[in-house]
């Protein structure tokens, strides 16, 4: 059984010198901060972006950039932001809600389909949705809604959302559990869990539920409390994803077909007011993390580093933090983090995004009203 890491530790390497500040709003700055193998150099691209969720790269080096508050637009490689794409569907903008993910489709050089996720408004309130559209010039064209969480609540909380693409073509997607904690333990409800469908839509005849009773036949996983990364590992093609915690307790989980992660009945943190949640940490018949954090550090983006630029990073994994307002090195061996190095925290501005490039360069988002779009290179060893 695969059990977890004590609480993470900053390590020796926590505190990263500021070497050289040229910051200015407005215009390409750049910033050289001192890690454990690099200089490293923060470019900023875009500032200006309202809140911005996730990133996605285009063919010809243009990105799409989701806000939270409805926005999509599209950033050119000088910064330069477009007006708001049309026909992004309406979202459930309140608390964590809004529009979330955005990711391409493997043949968008062909078809140009991308796929949004989204807290979708409707009677009840709102709940996390994933929509398919075609990207023509600055507008969506033949959106089709794929997958609804079922029911929709009036809270503003733990919507997910993370898309990814596995290697064979079904789309994962994370769904947190609007606050409702117990319903994460109820597969006839879309609650914490990662949901697996086909890319138009419907259902893979092999996910663990299909045909039982009382269960929901897109769940791939369940007991989950709001997972805001995941990514494919590069060399096993496994789904990583991590999720918030309550008071401590953010998890790393690399979610395995029907099981039970255990929220809100374990867990390695403590509610907000003190108390302790569920039984503990361990139960029968529930999965345990392989990484947690204690105290949390909030989680959101995540992807594994596969380039040439920082070949001594080569298959660590990257996770930005909002609470710490940092960015997380996890050295790996196989399914076991063996060291942690934390990055940008001079920064002071909470990381939404993480992303690997095909410049093969790492960016990142900052969640602010005044969001930046930032390169990071290397600036010598």
């Amino acid at each position: 059984m695969r059990r977890p890491i004590a609480a993470a530790t900053t390590g020796a390497f926590a505190t990263i010198a500021v070497i050289a500040a040229t910051g200015i709003a407005g215009r390409t700055a750049a910033e050289t901060l001192r890690s454990e193998h690099y200089r490293i150099r923060l470019v900023t691209v875009a500032t200006g972006l309202n809140h911005p969720w996730s990133l996605a790269f285009l063919p010809d080096k243009r990105m799409l950039v989701t806000e939270r508050d409805g926005a999509l637009r599209i950033v050119t490689p000088d910064g330069k932001i477009s007006e708001p794409v049309k026909g992004v569907p309406k979202v459930f903008a309140r608390g964590q809600g809004g529009l979330l993910d955005v990711i391409l489709d493997p043949d968008f050089a062909k078809n140009r389909v991308i796929y949004l996720s989204y807290a979708e408004p409707g009677e009840d309130g709102g709940g996390t949705a994933v929509a398919r559209a075609v990207l023509d010039g600055i507008r969506l064209t033949g959106l089709k809604v794929l997958f609804r969480q079922q029911p929709k609540y009036g809270g503003g909380k733990h919507f997910g959302s993370r898309l990814v693409i596995a290697r064979d073509g079904t789309l994962f997607i994370t769904v947190g559990e609007r606050g409702e904690r117990a319903r994460a333990q109820d597969p006839k409800v879309n609650r914490g869990q990662v949901v697996r469908i086909n890319r138009d839509g419907t259902i893979p005849k092999d996910n663990p539920f299909v045909g039982k009773a009382g269960h929901r036949p897109e769940i791939w996983s369940f007991g989950h409390r709001n997972p805001q990364g995941a990514a494919l590992h590069p060399v096993t093609g496994k789904l990583w994803i991590h999720e918030h915690g309550a008071r401590g307790g953010d998890e790393f989980n690399v979610p395995l077909p029907g099981r039970n992660y255990g929220w809100p009945i374990i867990a390695y943190g403590r509610h907000y007011w003190g108390g302790k949640i569920g039984v503990g940490t361990k139960k029968a018949g529930m999965e345990q993390p392989i990484y947690y954090w204690d105290p949390s550090i909030a989680p959101s983006g995540m992807a594994f580093y596969t380039g040439d630029k920082f070949p001594k990073w080569k298959g660590n994994l990257f996770v930005g933090a909002l609470a710490f307002k940092l960015v997380a090195r996890l050295v790996l061996s196989g399914e076991k983090v063996v060291k942690e190095e934390r990055l940008l925290k001079q920064l002071g501005a909470r990381i939404r995004d993480v992303r690997q490039g095909p410049d093969g360069y790492l960016w990142v988002l900052t969640d602010a009203s005044d969001g930046r779009l930032i390169r990071l290179e290397p600036a010598g060893s």
